[in-house]
């Protein structure tokens, strides 16, 4: 900040004594008034409140009209002083006064505009002044003229983009947003029936999002999703060696997510409502930053998240976020599939299958998140999915296609190192148990550890390795258990060419899949480039 700036900050307190002078009627050393003098002061001041006013800033009466401004604080007296004396503070329009934050020239100038309007009330209502004060006033505009022409400038720059914003845009209330994904992808090992037929593919996935907002805290989401990225365990037999963006319609166009969101109670309660879409990881904290994303996360669909938690019943719904502190948030939902727009019996949202739980997400430091978090679930005989479609046969279906109930608990959790690293982990556990049948339980287990390095080679760029152990049946009273231990290990790099293309190539190998150690190791490559609008 220049030597000029701070030079013109130390001339404030004249300011304020010269209008205590002025108006105690103070005639010492003074001369009249210059009438040029005056009116080219007044007309500086009058082009300076046109240009900064514009309701960004509101005068003070009171200093505890101030919400972030208490007894407590050192500086209390001297702005109780300035405001009950001099009428010259100026707060935000939310009622707050920011002293904590460092402050701007323009910042400044809109205080000293405070000062200023002050002053003006009392040259009209005075015959004379001392000449230093009305030295000391032009100095300080003519010091500021070039920041207040300046930010005349911008505002009518904004105003000239807003209006041109406003006549193309096709919607008042909804936002396009866009991610397109180009894969190179290809699966390397003898699948299950000991044959390695895959081929090189190279595939898309689009997804255009249209989000409309309605007064502010709110979001209706409709996304418009096609993609031909196959399904690999289709051709290997092993859901592990799924991609975490796998999508395939044969790029027909349809409607994948439609749910809204809003935030009443000052933004600390947050409502979700959906027909379609709305998943346990839009309600719920995944805890793993980095990797969640399908369109930028990892390539598997095992390391993006808790397959156990939140691989469940979802789709419509109702669901709620409530920040208890600003630290701690406690959740809850209630989630159906398809079935739950399905009158038939056995259907509908309360006699077809469904996810309900809680969880409560807590930052007991600023760099770690922990989420706790519990889900039971019923699953009609035609959705049994234990897993989500990320570990063997039996530990989707443990009983077989029988109607199933699941108790769900999982800790994720996500922590930073300095500005360079991120570890994040999860373990679950899954308790099941056939419906009417108390003496057949399951219980299944996944757990799983990544590790990123930031701003590797690049500005942006992320090196991940991740690993873990996905789904696996330990118990299963009355049938078949996992016999070995499945395993997946990834290593991916994120490359972002700019703001809208990253490029993220990497692998992952499947050890023991299906459960099984007599099966051929998997390994799959994935080049994926991300386009996001």
């Amino acid at each position: 900040m220049s030597r000029i700036f701070w030079r013109a900050l130390k001339t404030v307190p004249v300011v304020v004594v010269s209008s205590l002078v002025v108006a105690k009627g103070a005639v010492a050393q003074s001369v009249p008034t210059s009438p040029t003098n005056v009116d080219n002061t007044l007309e500086q001041i009058n082009r300076y409140q046109n240009t900064s006013g514009n309701g960004s800033m509101s005068q003070v009466t009171n200093v505890n009209q101030l919400r972030d401004v208490s007894p407590t604080d050192w500086a209390y007296e001297a702005l109780r002083s300035l405001v009950d004396r001099y009428g010259c503070i100026a707060g935000y329009p939310n009622q707050t006064y920011r002293g904590n934050r460092a402050l701007s020239r323009y910042e400044f100038a809109a205080g000293l505009n405070s000062c200023l309007n002050q002053i003006e009330r009392l040259i009209a209502s005075s015959e004379a002044v001392l000449r230093e004060d009305i030295d000391t006033i032009n100095r300080l505009v003519q010091e500021f003229e070039a920041e207040l022409a300046a930010l005349g400038g911008r505002i009518d720059s904004l105003e000239s983009r807003t209006a041109f914003l406003e006549d193309h845009q096709f919607s008042i209330t909804t936002k396009l947003k866009g991610e397109v994904i180009f894969a190179i992808a290809d699966t390397f090992g003898d699948d299950i029936t000991n044959d390695d037929s895959t081929e090189t593919t190279f595939s898309n996935r689009i997804r255009l999002n249209f989000d409309s907002s309605f007064y502010g805290n709110d979001r209706l989401r409709i996304r418009l999703e096609s993609g031909d990225v196959p399904n690999f365990s289709d051709f290997t037999g092993y859901d592990s060696t799924r991609l975490g963006f796998d999508f395939n319609n044969d790029n027909d166009v349809e409607i994948s997510d439609v749910y809204y969101r809003f935030s009443v109670l000052e933004d600390r309660l947050t409502t979700y409502v959906g027909v379609a879409g709305l998943d346990l990881d839009e309600v719920f904290e995944v805890a793993n930053p980095l990797l969640e994303s399908s369109g930028t996360g990892a390539l598997s669909r095992f390391s993006r998240r808790d397959p156990i938690i939140f691989r469940g019943i979802e789709g419509n719904g109702i669901g709620a976020n409530y920040e208890v502190l600003d630290n701690l948030t406690v959740s809850a939902l209630y989630l159906t599939d398809e079935g739950g727009a399905d009158p038939e019996g056995g259907e509908g949202i309360f006699n077809g299958s469904f996810s309900t739980g809680a969880q409560v997400a807590y930052s007991p430091i600023e760099s770690l998140d922990l989420a706790l978090t519990y889900v039971y679930e019923y699953q009609t005989e035609d959705s049994v999915n234990l897993t989500g479609s990320t570990a063997s046969d039996l530990a989707k279906t443990p009983f077989g296609d029988v109607a199933t109930r699941a108790h769900q608990v999982g800790l994720s959790a996500s922590y930073e190192i300095g500005e360079r690293f991120l570890i994040s982990a999860w373990g679950a556990g899954s308790f099941a148990s056939l419906v009417g049948e108390d003496d057949r339980d399951a219980i299944l287990y996944t757990t799983a550890l990544n590790f990123s390095i930031l701003d590797l080679g690049r500005e942006g760029a992320v090196l991940s390795i991740a690993g873990g152990i996905p789904p696996r049946l330990v118990k299963n009273e009355g049938g078949e258990e996992d016999e070995s231990t499945n395993v997946l290990l990834e290593a991916l790099y994120k490359f972002p060419v700019n703001d809208n293309i990253l490029l993220t190539p990497g692998a992952y190998v499947v050890i023991n899949p299906g459960g099984d150690s007599d099966n051929d190791t998997q390994v799959v490559g994935v080049l994926r480039t991300t386009f996001k609008f």
